[in-house]
């Protein structure tokens, strides 16, 4: 199942692997642009322009872009993410060029019609109010502000009702000749796909992609700050996220990093969960995660409790932390290997997952990265690495912590910090009792 990449004259990045046991395609376009290529006054606009994508063409109206996929039995969608946009398809092999055409369509002639748009805002508010009533997406936004505060990587990709009531299509166009050209894009096709056939059909339908942007792309560069935010809220449970500065993708630590969130709380054997959840019964939910950006990175826990366990809580979450800095054992990174090896394996064997990932590969390091390549950057990963590595994450930055629901018990930043402020030794529960 070879990778085949061809670059058009366009500029346009054109990869594909061929899955010949299937009958099916998973096929999507995938722009280097997201949230983080907004001005000041788009905040929303690349959520809304995805939206947007599917609300008719110069051929298409709504109804039919849905109807004529669905109509084979396809699937069509889109996504939105900090730094990436992406439009993506699943149909049988014998529907590829509708597939192709439907996604050159939107990209390339969308309408942008006043009417449509009203009533697309209108969608969006809604999506923006149900977001605020959820409390675990309430305190991940806030934690990303709180990171970076006054800067685009922490503002919620959904955009404000301000903003987003105020766009108008000549915004949206303006977004979109700015970020939606040939050198920012790459289009993907896994499954029962011939390249060279592929490649034929993307360059006769994309064409008329501009290839070089109407003004320069902006992307601020990020600054992690951190700090506090609280927001106390009459429910059932205490949402908490506790931070730091993590490593940026194409950082020595980058791989390090995703190691030990494993370790500390990727799945049912990791430690946090063994002894918050297991052991003391804690709280119903308990995780680590390293979200790695083009320049920098987060480092989190997240977990959810009743109000009245929070005092116990949060200190014995800080214990394992520094205990992470003082002992690794060799078995946890050979399972935190094998757990990330098993993800990319089982990836490959769903189209979907793979075209997503050779495209994030593509736009990260400007070519497909082998399975036995990434092992090997695992490999390289040794105790004393994550030990050091655990000391300067959690130790020598400034933590983050969002927190929502019933707060009474949490004990005050200060507290916490002070407790963050050394590696030295682990039991630091009494600091914060």
């Amino acid at each position: 199942m070879t990778v085949e990449c061809t670059r058009l004259k366009s500029g346009l990045t054109v990869v594909t692997q061929t899955m010949p046991h299937l009958e099916s395609v998973a096929l999507g376009v995938w722009i280097k642009s997201g949230s983080r290529n907004e001005t000041t006054d788009e905040h929303g606009i690349a959520h809304l322009l995805e939206h947007m994508a599917f609300k008719g063409t110069a051929r298409r109206s709504a109804r039919e872009i849905a109807e004529e996929i669905e109509d084979v039995g396809g699937e069509v969608n889109a996504a939105t993410s900090t730094e990436t946009t992406s439009y993506y398809a699943r149909v049988l092999k014998d529907h590829v060029p509708l597939a192709v055409d439907i996604l050159a369509d939107i990209l390339t002639e969308s309408a942008f019609e006043e009417e449509e748009l009203e009533r697309e805002k209108q969608v969006i508010m809604q999506e923006i109010n149900a977001a605020n009533d959820t409390p675990d997406d309430v305190v991940f936004d806030k934690f990303s502000e709180t990171a970076y505060r006054d800067q685009t990587l922490g503002r919620a990709i959904l955009g404000t009702p301000q903003t987003v009531l105020s766009f108008t299509p000549q915004q949206i166009r303006g977004y979109l000749s700015r970020n939606y050209t040939t050198d920012r894009m790459f289009i993907v096709a896994t499954g029962a796909v011939l390249h060279d056939e592929f490649v034929r059909m993307v360059e006769e339908r994309f064409a008329s992609l501009p290839t070089s942007p109407s003004a320069t792309p902006v992307m601020e560069a990020a600054k992690y700050i951190g700090g506090n935010i609280r927001e106390t809220r009459d429910l059932m449970d205490a949402q908490i996220l506790l931070g730091f500065e993590g490593k940026a993708y194409h950082a020595r630590d980058f791989y390090c990093s995703q190691i030990l969130a494993n370790i500390l709380g990727g799945g049912m054997s990791s430690r946090l969960f063994q002894e918050v959840r297991e052991i003391r019964g804690l709280c119903y939910s308990i995780y680590a995660f390293h979200w790695g950006f083009s320049d920098t990175g987060i480092f989190g826990i997240h977990a959810a409790t009743g109000g009245e366990n929070l005092p116990e809580l949060v200190p014995v979450i800080i214990d394992e932390l520094h205990k992470s800095a003082a002992t690794i054992e060799q078995k946890e990174i050979e399972r935190a290997r094998a757990q990330i090896r098993a993800q990319l394996l089982m990836g490959q064997e769903s189209p979907a997952a793979r075209a997503g990932q050779i495209a994030r590969q593509m736009m990260l390091y400007g070519r497909p990265i082998s399975n036995q390549e990434m092992m090997e950057r695992l490999e390289g990963i040794t105790v004393e690495r994550l030990t050091d590595l655990a000391g300067r994450l959690f130790f020598d930055t400034v933590p983050t912590l969002s927190a929502i629901g019933p707060l009474e018990h949490l004990a005050p930043m200060e507290d916490i910090a002070a407790s963050l402020s050394s590696p030295a030794a682990p039991h630091s529960q009494q600091a914060l009792v």
